[in-house]
């Protein structure tokens, strides 16, 4: 009976609880005494010394000859917990290190990562009037440390992330996918009063009742009783988000309120309301092969629709970043459709394996072992299949209950990629874009041709965080639930013979992507100067390229252009004759251990320990090699549904570089060239020696004499196979890719 009270007690005491928390995560009093709105932190107040300045550019000049473009390196996608993912991601839920602010971020690309640039670009669709002016204001710090305008230390620019996607439980909805917005200007009078995002939605917005979603942030605070101020921050800073309304559609942007959320649902309504705005502007597409926020079947084919592609704008294209290489194009068939839309599974082809597939393996292997009939098993094997096929979300991996991330092996990866994204999506990647074409009923014809370039896409205001192979959770966005809340949303935990249609919940193998995620991609661009206006002028005109992380130097030129001059890289031009290319590549830099003394004294101990985790760019004054390098040449469809497949060409050509530590020099033309014809594009990849990653092989793979995947050691970030000391270091070959040379038919000429 005391036993029976003392239960009924503590269940009492309980329900109270939630009560009292219940209030004050929604009473409005709580925004004043519950929780703080944490600001865009203190910038250092001293720049690098000139010398360091001086010698990073005596570093980054390479193999070029004196007076020529110098190579200067950044970051053009860096959040900080200013973004919603970010600030969720930093809870303890998510063993997180808590927030970031701007701050961070200008101090990381300055003396963490030694960056010559950088951008903020927090998501649109939550940042509030007074973090966008928090934005501004630490971006205007940052700059006015750098020194001299012409010649500073670093430049930080402002910009914003406009995130879209399909509904990615329903995958429903046109997908345009997620571009950054970059602004030339920082001052009021140069840039737009607010962010453009893609439509607010989700738990912030303020269509989902109050009751819910104080309901909700309730349960995510109770498992976490010990550690509730986080989640207190969480509850103000989302009590701001929904009282902020949307503004009204079809409103002039000038004559909007300064203190709404604006939206733009589709990529045509983002550049007309940049048009309205009337600044210098680059919009960058980002993270498109990465299956995570792109349903199955999404294709850049929709944005050459009319009004969807901006050429003077979208002049860039991220085509690696910590999220993964989006580069390649590879015919990956996980499913058909019939006439009737119903989608049936695909057995592996070409090295790829359809999750769907591999569902009926895991159940045919079960239900073997149970001694059920063979035709049960079949059976049981195909309605596993058909369910895998037809779910979206990371949910669909319930249809076999009780599995694990090991289970899948690497089913719906690219086979043999370099650090691909999660579960590609190959007509989203940059070869794709590049050689399809939207033909237009009036006769004209849209394209994409755009640079390319890497970026971090960090959610911990880490900008350039690829120096040093370390540091898997902070340097990359890795991010693992804590163990109560793994329990609570991995879905069935006992495996069973029995596929069941797919629900709610995570799934047991919906920690995958923990595998891939990478550190830093990185921009590079050929510039006159290293102020902002001669930054900005190379990155509009595609004199750039991306790397993986290393800061490899490339240069690719086209030198029987017009009037017989080298043109270099990004560029637009017509040819008569057969043309001729020259590359140079030159390794990145072998890192010392630690920081260099002048980071030491202008960070305190543990600033220098909580951004740069004690690691810093470091350079010895050993380079590494170039081994390779390839050249894809992509013909770009002439008519409407010309194949892909073939228009690509990777490698078209390649080259074995015997230079050492030198660098890496090579010419060659194309005796394939017919002028007039039709237009070609070139661009090359700098191959590096191989040096170990991050996730260098994301599922870490034993494989048969075939190559075939047999068996998988994911590599977690949380649960109990996950080890903190394990930075799941694989070799690879660190990359360059140039931005292209566009060889146009004298009727494409502009």
């Amino acid at each position: 009976m005391r036993r029976a009270l003392r239960i009924l007690g503590w269940t009492a005491l309980g329900f109270l609880a939630v009560a009292v928390l219940l209030v004050l995560v929604s009473w409005p009093i709580s925004e004043g005494v519950f929780g703080e709105l944490y600001d865009r932190g203190v910038v250092t107040t001293q720049p690098q010394p000139s010398s360091a300045v001086e010698a990073k550019a005596a570093r980054q000049a390479g193999l070029a000859p004196e007076g020529e473009a110098q190579v200067l390196f950044g970051d053009l996608h860096v959040h900080t917990t200013f973004s919603a993912d970010a600030f969720v991601f930093s809870l303890p839920m998510f063993q997180g290190e808590g927030v970031h602010p701007p701050a961070d971020a200008c101090d990381f690309a300055r003396f963490c990562a030694e960056l010559d640039f950088f951008s903020l670009n927090d998501h649109a669709e939550f940042i509030t009037p007074r973090q966008w002016t928090e934005t501004k204001a630490s971006v205007r710090e940052c700059n006015a440390v750098a020194g001299d305008a012409g010649d500073p230390d670093l430049v930080a620019f402002l910009g914003w992330e406009w995130t879209q996607s399909a509904n990615p439980l329903k995958a429903d909805g046109p997908h345009y996918g997620h571009k950054n917005v970059i602004l030339l200007g920082t001052e009021d009078d140069e840039v737009p009063v607010r962010p453009i995002g893609a439509g607010s939605g989700g738990l912030f917005s303020a269509d989902v009742p109050g009751a819910a979603w104080a309901a909700l942030r309730v349960g995510i605070t109770v498992l976490d009783m010990p550690a509730i101020g986080p989640y207190l921050d969480l509850n103000r800073w989302v009590r701001e988000v929904r009282g902020t309304e949307d503004c009204p559609a079809g409103v002039p942007v000038r004559e909007l309120s300064e203190d709404c959320f604006e939206g733009a649902s589709s990529p045509d309504l983002l550049f007309a309301k940049l048009d309205d705005w009337g600044y210098e502007s680059l919009v960058i597409p980002h993270g498109t092969a990465w299956g995570i926020h792109a349903p199955r079947g999404s294709s850049l084919a929709l944005q050459l629709e009319p009004g969807m592609q901006d050429e003077a704008r979208q002049r860039l294209f991220e085509v690696y970043s910590g999220h993964g290489s989006s580069e390649v194009y590879r015919e990956l068939l996980e499913f058909s459709v019939d006439e009737n839309g119903e989608r049936a599974c695909e057995p592996p082809s070409g090295g790829f394996l359809p999750c769907c597939w591999r569902a009926g393996e895991i159940i045919l292997k079960r239900c073997g072992k149970e001694g059920l009939p063979e035709a049960e098993c079949t059976a049981r094997a195909e309605l596993a299949r058909e369910y895998m096929a037809e779910a979206s979300g990371p949910g669909r991996y319930n249809v076999v209950p009780g599995t694990n991330a090991a289970d899948w092996l690497e089913c719906g990866q690219l086979p043999e990629g370099f650090l691909p994204a999660y579960e590609y999506r190959p007509q989203m990647s940059a070869q794709y874009g590049l050689a399809a074409r939207g033909f237009r009923p009036d006769g004209g014809v849209s394209a994409f041709r755009y640079g390319l370039i890497g970026s971090s896409d960090n959610h911990k205001a880490r900008a350039g965080s690829s120096y040093k192979e370390i540091g898997r959770k902070a340097f990359g966005d890795a991010y693992g639930l804590n163990d109560a809340w793994t329990d609570l949303l991995s879905g069935p935990q006992e495996p069973s013979s029995q596929p069941v249609s797919p629900g709610p919940g995570l799934g047991g193998a919906a920690d995958r992507n923990a595998s891939f995620y990478y550190t830093a991609g990185l921009v590079a661009v050929h510039a006159e100067g290293r102020g902002r206006e001669e930054i900005w002028n190379a990155l509009d005109a595609r004199h750039a390229y991306g790397t993986s992380g290393d800061r490899i130097l490339l240069w690719f030129d086209l030198l029987n252009g017009p009037m017989e001059a080298s043109v270099p890289m990004g560029s637009e031009v017509t040819m008569g004759e057969t043309p001729r290319f020259r590359v140079r590549a030159l390794g990145a830099f072998e890192q010392l251990p630690g920081c260099p003394d002048y980071t030491k004294e202008r960070l305190s101990p543990e600033r220098l320990k909580r951004l740069c985790l004690n690691e810093c760019y470091h350079p010895s004054d050993v380079r590494k090699r170039i081994n390779r390098i390839d050249v894809v040449r992509i013909r770009p469809q002439t008519y409407e549904g010309e194949p892909v497949g073939p228009l690509i060409e990777d490698p078209w050509r390649s080259f074995e570089c015997a230079g050492g530590h030198d660098g890496c020099t090579v010419e060659f033309d194309d005796p394939e060239f017919v002028p007039g014809q039709r237009e070609y594009v070139y661009y090359v990849r700098a191959l590096q020696e191989p040096s170990p990653a991050v996730n260098g092989d994301p599922m870490r793979c034993e494989r048969d004499e075939e190559g075939a995947c047999v068996r998988s050691n994911p590599c977690p970030a949380s649960g109990p196979d996950f080890d903190p000391e394990d930075e799941c270091l694989s070799m690879v070959q660190e990359r360059a890719w140039s931005s292209p040379i566009f060889v146009l038919p004298a009727t494409g000429a502009r």
